[in-house]
């Protein structure tokens, strides 16, 4: 087997299908719509579990479309479904690698062929527009694809080890932990659901999946792929409900092994904090960013303008990698901003599901109200420069729309030049120079991306040896600091960005999920 991208979009623009890309997608949009309203079930060992307490998931884009309703479980949910992998633990261990890569792919080649509804479900549970909705369901597919590379590759990371003395026989064995917590975020509710637990899965672990309460429908879809692909019953399970209920449940639950989190800094520390109280157990986070962009005095300014309007802006700014600081050198800030400002200011918002429609809505009215405050913020304190209001005319009236905003002249040390917001604010800072920028850059707790725009080989080399950064681009047209593709830029943090220091889509990553055994045999 060789691995490759899925890359839907990018191959329809290179055999000129684009138009097929498009009827496909439109297609799916009324096709899914078909089931909305009905009512889901939490999913253990090989139950399907119903009840009365439910909660409603309506799009973010119009509330008025009641995409599902799903089970709020309980803590009892939470210890069932922990039992259940337990009890499916020593067997999906001792399964041979070679079969749990058949069913990974078998689970790839099901989201695929399934890829249109899926991206269609996408954009109405949390607002990604059809471009980015397809890529999601991509890169869900190729994590699967991926890892199961990765495991032939390395032979089920089973090696031979030399010898001390001639009758010895050792091998090193990377082998499971156990049961695995999987709980996943909003924004990518498909690839990141499915990095995680395919990653745990691979490996031979057991997995308990709690999705984001905002997105639960497309992460069944993914419970039901791997099921139909052939995972024993108890291997996956799949239970709805809140952070502060199921989630805390498992994170408190002495029989879960590992935990994988993906999601907010607090949250994931608070977490990390939990799960380690009483003795070492492995957890795997990504925990956001305050992504900084430098734009030089030699950068090409449209380069870095379409860069960084799509890294800021894409999917509203609710991504970890999303552009959040621009250090723009000041001999080169004015006619930077002002073809940023205009790219900005010719994006479409609306419904996601709509052709030309760039920036859908943010994902709740949490979303929304922390726009708001910190949008009125940005006016006090700053030159808001275009941007900074919610939009309420016609149709957006019904759904979380906001503006994409640019707030220049914020002192350094301000807030919205430190926490991770998760709307689409960005902040400009002119800067003299380029080690004035990089110490700037570097100049945050986080650490998870973060990009250069230059002419000048030196620095961009420089850039790559000193910033402090997980996963760093050069002149980068599709997103300043946003777009990682598995199995081409490994994604993951450092510093409060994450806990591992190995990538998501990288060939370490599903290290973190094993743990080494050493095997010695004499004759």
């Amino acid at each position: 087997m060789e691995f490759s991208n899925e890359r839907t979009w990018l191959s329809a623009v290179e055999t000129g299908t684009q138009e097929e890309f498009h009827a496909r997608y439109e297609a799916a949009v009324y096709k899914v719509r078909e089931h909305f309203g009905e009512t889901h079930a939490i999913h253990v060992g090989d139950r399907a579990i119903k009840g009365h307490g439910t909660f409603d998931n309506r799009s973010p884009s119009d509330l008025r479309i009641l995409v599902g309703r799903f089970l709020a479980g309980t803590r009892d949910h939470a210890k069932q479904a922990v039992a259940a992998a337990k009890a499916a633990f020593p067997s999906w261990s001792r399964t041979d690698p070679t079969d749990r890569v058949r069913i990974m792919l078998r689970a790839a080649d099901l989201l695929s062929n399934e890829k249109w509804e899926l991206a269609a479900l996408l954009s109405f549970e949390n607002g990604k527009n059809r471009f980015e909705a397809v890529a999601d369901v991509d890169e869900a597919i190729d994590f699967l694809r991926y890892y199961a590379q990765l495991v032939v590759n390395h032979g089920g990371y089973d090696v031979e080890m030399g010898r001390a003395v001639k009758n010895e026989r050792s091998r090193s064995v990377m082998r499971p932990y156990g049961v695995w917590a999987v709980i996943s975020p909003f924004n990518f509710p498909l690839a990141i659901a499915t990095g995680m637990t395919a990653g745990a899965l691979i490996t031979g672990n057991t997995v308990v999946l709690k999705p984001a309460s905002d997105t639960p429908y497309v992460a069944l879809h993914l419970y039901e792929a791997l099921r139909e692909a052939g995972l024993p019953p108890g291997v996956l399970n799949y239970v709805t409900g809140s952070g502060g209920v199921v989630g805390a449940s498992l994170i408190g639950n002495d029989d879960v092994a590992g935990l994988a989190f993906t999601g907010s800094r607090d949250v994931g520390l608070a977490a990390f904090r939990a799960f380690t109280a009483t003795r070492p157990r492995p957890i795997v986070t990504e925990m956001g960013g305050k992504n900084a962009v430098i734009v030089t005095d030699n950068a090409d300014l449209e380069l870095a303008a379409e860069g960084v309007m799509r890294g800021a802006f894409g999917y509203g700014g609710q991504k970890c990698s999303a552009t959040a600081r621009v250090l723009v050198d000041k001999a080169v800030q004015v006619p930077f901003t002002d073809a940023l400002v205009d790219k900005t200011d010719q994006l479409v918002l609306g419904p996601p599901w709509d052709r030309e429609v760039f920036l859908g809505p943010v994902i709740n009215e949490a979303a929304y109200e922390k726009f708001r405050r910190f949008a009125a913020l940005a006016k006090r304190s700053g030159k808001v420069l275009t941007g900074g209001n919610v939009r309420t005319e016609g149709i957006l009236r019904h759904g979380y729309y906001v503006e994409p905003t640019i707030v220049d002249r914020l002192p350094k040390d301000h807030r919205i030049q430190r926490e991770e917001l998760f709307v689409p604010i960005l902040s400009l800072l002119s800067v003299r120079g380029f080690d004035e920028a990089l110490r700037l850059a570097n100049d945050s707790e986080y650490g998870l991306c973060a990009g250069i725009y230059t002419a000048d080989e030196w620095e961009m080399h420089e850039f790559f040896d000193r910033v402090e950064a997980g996963v760093c681009y050069a002149n980068r047209r599709q997103g300043a600091t946003t777009g990682a593709i598995v199995g081409a830029q490994p994604f993951g943090g450092w510093k409060l960005s994450g806990t591992t220091g190995r990538g998501a889509g990288g060939p370490y990553y599903l290290e973190s999920f094993m743990r080494e055994q050493a095997r010695t045999h004499y004759v």
